[in-house]
């Protein structure tokens, strides 16, 4: 009829429906910054190890892919040139070899060092290390001037060409070494990413690749005479 009031319970079951009670689903998006704040913080942590071993691993192999290029350059024209003239290498190669490889053996006793906690004894022989990898360079230097003042210049022929592309693309390598154990030596690493120890190791890498590199390409040069 007109005008006639609902029953109680009909309002009651109006009123429930419309409340829902406290079982239902929260909003959409409520973990949102939740979720934002375990990112960031994955993203504001420290810096995977395998991320620095893999950049060396890849500036090795692009270095490597380099000088094979210029070595297989190099045995295709020693055995099938007519005017190819070996280069007499200057005895002071064998000098700079002993230090490039007894460098290798401080770096390593340094390195032993600092895993023992012994960071005087690991400054010390770093920094021996990274002299002996001047001393190198400018033993390579030596050599090249002794070859100048024989007459033998980079343009003079063939052998004499890739003698100085050699040992000038290995020593610009090289002192990047240097530069990168001077960067373990004079660094911070109390407010780096990255500890002093897979800093060490990491630069100790590189340090035996161009160690090795060295050998193969005075032995090259050497066995070409």
């Amino acid at each position: 009829m007109p005008g006639t009031i609902a029953p109680p319970e009909i309002e009651l079951t109006i009123e429930d429906s419309r409340g829902g009670g406290g079982g239902g689903r929260p909003p959409d998006g409520g973990n949102d910054d939740n979720d934002g704040d375990r990112g960031k913080n994955r993203r504001d942590g420290p810096p995977s190890p395998r991320r620095f071993s893999t950049g060396i691993a890849i500036g090795m192999v692009s270095i490597l892919m380099f000088f094979m290029a210029l070595a297989s350059a190099f045995l295709v024209l020693h055995h099938g040139s007519k005017v190819w003239v070996a280069v007499r290498l200057p005895r002071i190669l064998w000098a700079n070899t002993g230090i490039l490889l007894g460098s290798s053996f401080t770096l390593e006793r340094a390195r032993l060092r600092l895993s023992r906690a012994d960071v005087a004894g690991f400054r010390k022989l770093w920094l021996l290390t990274t002299a002996m990898g001047l001393l190198f360079v400018a033993g390579q230097l030596i050599a090249w001037f002794q070859l100048v003042r024989q007459g033998v210049f980079i343009a003079s022929n063939q052998a004499s060409s890739f003698f100085y592309i050699f040992t000038g693309a290995h020593g610009v390598h090289l002192v990047g070494g240097v530069a990168a154990l001077l960067f373990v030596l004079l660094r911070d690493f109390e407010k780096s990413q990255i500890s002093i120890l897979l800093a060490a190791e990491i630069t100790s890498y590189y340090w035996h690749f161009m160690d090795a590199l060295w050998i193969f390409l005075f032995a090259l040069l050497y066995l070409s005479k």
